[in-house]
Order: C-alpha cells, then structure tokens, then sequence
C-alpha cells in the first residue's frame, strides 16, 4: 500500500495519485503586460531652459548635453560652464551647483529635487527632476526585456528601469545576500513580492525552497500552500529564533555533504550528482530566506537574531542558502555594523531623513526619493548606487502564480533537506509523520563548559569578580560576565558586588574559606 511506504521515509510523501511532473508557468499567463506611456518632449526642453537660465542667475552657468527620461524621474545632465574671476577663466565647481538643489526645486516647481554629482562613468552632473505623470513599471516588462533574459542564473530577478528607462536586473546569487529598507508605503513590500515572484517564475520546488518570516501577518502569508515553502510562513516572532537556528543547522549539514564528496559549492555538489546515475541522492535545492521586517526580531531577541544572520550571512554562500531582509526602521540599532557589513548588496527606498540614508547605503540621497517605488540600488560590485523605479506586481498576479503551484500540491514530492526531514505542511489523507520547523529544534542547554570550574574555584576564592575569572580561567570579559550571570542565576553567589567581588551564598559540600589571622 502506498500508505506504508510513506510511514518509513521521511522525506517524501506517498504517490496517492499519479505524480504529474513539475512544469515553470508561462510568463504570459501569469503576468499582466504594461501599458505604453507617452511623454511630451516640449516639456522637457523648457525645464532644461528654466535649469540653465536659474543656475546662471545663481552665478553657476552650465549647459544642459543630455535628457534621459524614465518613469519615475527625468535626469538632465550638465555639464558646468566657465565663468571670468579676476581676468581668468575658471570652471565651476561641482559642489556649488550641488548646493543649489533648493533653488532648483522652487525654480522648476518640483516636490524634491536629486543632484548626482558626478555621474558615474559620464562627464556630467546629474540633476533628476520628477515626472508630472509618473509611468508604472511592471514586472513582466522588465521580465522579458534583454537585460534579464542575459542572466541565466535560475535566482535572478528584476529590479525595476533606471533613469534612461532601461530595464535593470540582478543575481540573488551573485550577491549572495540582499538588505531591503524604507519607510511605510514606500515599496518596500511590493519590491520583496516581486523578488519572489520571479524566483517561483523560474525555479521548481526540486531546485528551490523557501522559508519566509513576516511578523506583520498579511505581507507573505498569501503564499502559504504553496510547494516550494518548507513551512508556512512564520507569523509569530517568538519562533523565528528557533527558525534562524534550524537554518543554520541546515547549513553545517549541507558543508558536511560537500567535504564528502570534495566539492567546493552546491553546483559542484549537485552536477557530480547529476553525473552519477545511480539516483541514490537527490539534488540540494537552493534555500532562499525572506524576513519581512528586522525590526521586530532586534527588539525580541537581538543577539540571537544578529549572531545567527551574521553566521549565516557570512558562510551559507557555498550552500546556495540566501538571505533577503527588509525593515521599515533603518536605525543603527536593527542595521547593526555587523549586519551591515555582511550584506554588500543593498536596496533604500524612501526615508525620512539623511540620517537613515546613511544608514542603509553609508551615503545620503535615499530621504530625496519619491516614494511608491522609487528606490536606490546599491550593487555588491559597483562603486555608487544607481536610481531605480521598481517592478510592479499586482496582486492578482500574486494570486494566479500562488494558485498555479498550489494546483501541484496534491502529488507533490518533496526535496529532502540535510537537517533532518522536510517541515511541509501536508495535506490530510495522506499518511505521514511530520514535525513543523520550529519544533525540529530540540531544546538545548546553553550552558558554558567552564560554568563547573568556575564555581568551584569561586568557593575556594571565597569571593567572584569577573577579572578574578579573566585572570584565573584565561578568558575574555564577555564569556567571564557570562559564568557571573550563570552563578548568579544558579543563586551561588549574590547580586549586589561588593570591594571583593561577589559574596559567596552557596559553599556546596566545601566548607568556606579559613582567613589567615
């Protein structure tokens, strides 16, 4: 019977009805094309007049050479003129014209004015001046443009179109992972669906699973059902530790499977297995972990939450596990230092202020974005960041994609992962053990192997301190204040620290200390 077979693995479901084979949607079907927009050019050369005629009146003469109009912003480049002081000829300087950005905006009557200066890789000074009539972008046109099509990753994915409106897209794997920030309605979450649409537009379930994590509770959890989830989306915070934890274990056994067979990635792993025909193993499929909002897990948990994304940030490459993270709050206290410096690749949409620009891309410029898309792009490889309008997916495109993978799921067959069995949620009738995620992860003791030592050598001192630990055990200050909270805890010594260190208030078996008369 099918139901006995399933009984004895644990990684795979019974065959109830005849499989049917995955098969990657059609584009077309799915996603809504965009409409064409049609810009009136007049408008363009009288704002390039009203730009050169106010920063000549301003003692800053310049020469508009180039429009590039996109849909979000039009960016007019200058190049700056030469104006006589005392009998000779000298150019203007650059930071004079970019310290002219408020007059420029009263000037052209726009909301916010951005000067770019330099342009990278061009001649001239960028200033980008709001659209009157902003164009949508959507995901399908940058989907079937070139730019995308040149990347054969199976984790690319689009961004958006830049200034010029050409389209722009990036490697998830490349990165290999991706730090998202901005304020509420900014785009933040329509940026993350896009990402993960175009993952479920390329990848099967055997080639790619997903763990998402949204403490707002109406971000992600429409892709629950969905077989490429290895569980459904985590809601609640007080999980996601235990979440990040499995992840992480995930990984040590996925680099345990690679020195076995002397491969140095999981595409070495997995075409050596493709090489092989015996089908004994199944390929690793790439993990890709989407946090919605940093901000929650720092405040619950934030030493847990920064040395697990930290750990993981910094070795799960090889392992084709990637992390995608986005908050609403870019303050140095969710975007740690450490944190930062683990994801080169970053995107900022708008913020309130420079200082959170700052934060996100070390540079300002992201509190003079527009808002509803408008973003900033900061590539690991490249040496400024570049303005973007991103993608657009509806939600009814969200619906029709989660609908045609949830049409699978009742012949599904589920890629086993290293840390022990797949935490699906399977649908009733079909007869197999699972435990969720979460509770995979036994509960362990986090307790310090020198703990033992320290109280008994606390007992024969008499007295604890912290340096009295440092010096005696030859450790650092935070694991020696760890053993102190430890013995605290256990109630060996007191709470309050007195000229010798802590009182001892539990002797044990030994007998206190005789002071020598």
């Amino acid at each position: 019977m099918p139901g006995s077979n399933a009984s004895t693995s644990p990684f795979g479901t019974s065959n109830i009805n005849q499989p049917r084979p995955w098969a990657l949607p059609a584009i077309d079907q799915i996603l809504e094309k965009g409409k064409t927009t049609f810009f009136d050019d007049d408008v363009d050369r009288q704002r390039a007049r009203v730009i050169e005629d106010t920063l000549k009146m301003l003692g800053a003469p310049v020469k508009v050479v180039e429009i590039n109009r996109g849909p979000t912003i039009t960016q007019f480049g200058v190049e700056p003129d030469f104006i006589e002081t005392r009998g000779s000829r000298t150019r203007v300087r650059v930071a004079k014209i970019a310290s002219l950005v408020d007059d420029l905006a009263l000037a052209l009557s726009a909301r916010t004015i951005r000067v770019e200066a330099p342009v990278p890789g061009k001649g001239y000074i960028g200033i980008e001046v709001p659209n009157e009539q902003i164009a949508l972008v959507t995901l399908r046109d940058v989907v079937e443009s070139d730019a995308f099509r040149r990347l054969k990753s199976p984790l690319r994915f689009a961004l958006g179109q830049d200034v010029a409106g050409n389209a722009v897209a990036a490697d998830l794997s490349a990165m290999p992972h991706l730090l998202i920030a901005g304020q509420t309605g900014s785009g933040k979450s329509v940026c993350v669906n896009s990402l993960i649409c175009c993952l479920l537009l390329h990848n099967t379930p055997d080639d790619l699973r997903l763990i998402m994590v949204d403490p707002k509770r109406v971000e992600l959890t429409n892709y629950n059902g969905i077989p490429h989830l290895l569980a459904p989306v985590v809601v609640e915070t007080e999980k996601v530790v235990g979440v990040l934890q499995w992840v992480l274990r995930e990984m040590d056994m996925r680099y345990h499977k690679l020195a076995q067979v002397g491969a140095r990635n999981i595409v070495e792993y997995n075409a050596r297995l493709d090489a092989t025909t015996d089908g004994k193993e199944k390929k690793l499929p790439k993990l890709v972990v989407f946090i919605d909002e940093l901000a929650d897990l720092m405040m619950l948990a934030p030493d847990e939450t920064q040395g697990a994304i930290t750990r993981l940030a910094q070795l799960s490459r090889a392992t084709g596990i990637h992390l995608v993270i986005a908050t609403q709050r870019p303050s140095v206290e969710v975007v740690t230092g450490i944190i930062k410096a683990n994801f080169p690749a970053r995107i900022a949409f708008a913020v309130a202020s420079n200082t959170d620009s700052r934060v996100i891309l070390d540079q300002p410029g992201a509190e003079r974005l527009l808002g509803r898309g408008d973003m900033l792009f900061q590539a690991p490889d490249a040496p400024a960041s570049i303005r973007l309008q991103g993608t657009y997916v509806s939600d009814n495109e969200i619906l029709t994609l989660v609908s045609y993978w949830q049409s699978f799921f009742p012949s599904t067959s589920l890629a086993p992962s290293m840390a022990g069995g797949i935490p699906d949620a399977i649908p009733s009738g079909i007869p197999l053990t699972q435990m969720p995620l979460w509770e995979d992860m036994q509960a362990q003791e986090d307790k310090d192997p020198l703990l033992e030592e320290a109280i008994d050598l606390s007992r024969r001192q008499g007295r604890a301190s912290v340096s009295m630990l440092q010096r005696r055990l030859r450790i650092g200050y935070t694991r020696s204040s760890r053993l102190v909270e430890a013995m605290q805890e256990k109630g060996v010594i007191g709470k309050e620290t007195g000229p010798l260190g802590y009182e001892i208030l539990d002797y044990g078996q030994a007998a206190p200390p005789v002071e020598e008369s």
